[in-house]
């Protein structure tokens, strides 16, 4: 079995969903020596989140930041948790619906991601900084 694991930050991104396969890709060669295993990508954050979703199309991450807005709305009176501002605890709301990792499959020393697909920063504070992933891949 090979293990390998590294840890990356990637410089801010503005409030939206953003393609970072190739990111990710670059981050770990370890991964071409890996015939069958697993790759997850976890990030470090409890204001932004990661989904896999379509890669080609920039409309639909535009589509899922409308969605998600309108989801969970910033503003509202009922939140206690409003120090850090009016997208502080929706941004929270949003990340523990779509989670802090992904997993994917490796297949002959590459991501076997289907078609279409690829890995989303979900970022969804105005203003959430640089952020922290640990990618670990595992397999024979």
């Amino acid at each position: 079995m090979k293990i390998h694991q590294q840890t990356i930050r990637l410089s801010e991104r503005r409030r939206g969903f953003h393609l970072i396969t190739k990111e990710i890709i670059g981050a770990l060669p370890g991964i071409s020596e890996i015939r069958t295993g697993m790759c997850q990508v976890f990030i470090q954050h409890t204001s932004a989140s990661l989904t896999i979703n379509e890669n080609a199309d920039p409309s639909v991450r535009k589509d899922f930041e409308t969605y998600f807005n309108k989801a969970v709305r910033e503003n509202d009176p009922d939140y206690i948790h409003t120090d850090e501002g009016s997208d502080d605890m929706p941004a929270h709301l949003k990340a523990a619906i779509l989670g802090s990792s992904v997993l994917i499959p490796i297949r002959n020393g590459k991501l076997a991601f289907g078609t279409w697909q690829g890995i989303y920063l979900c970022e969804h504070r105005n203003s959430g900084g640089a952020r922290n992933f640990v990618i670990t891949a595992w397999g024979e």
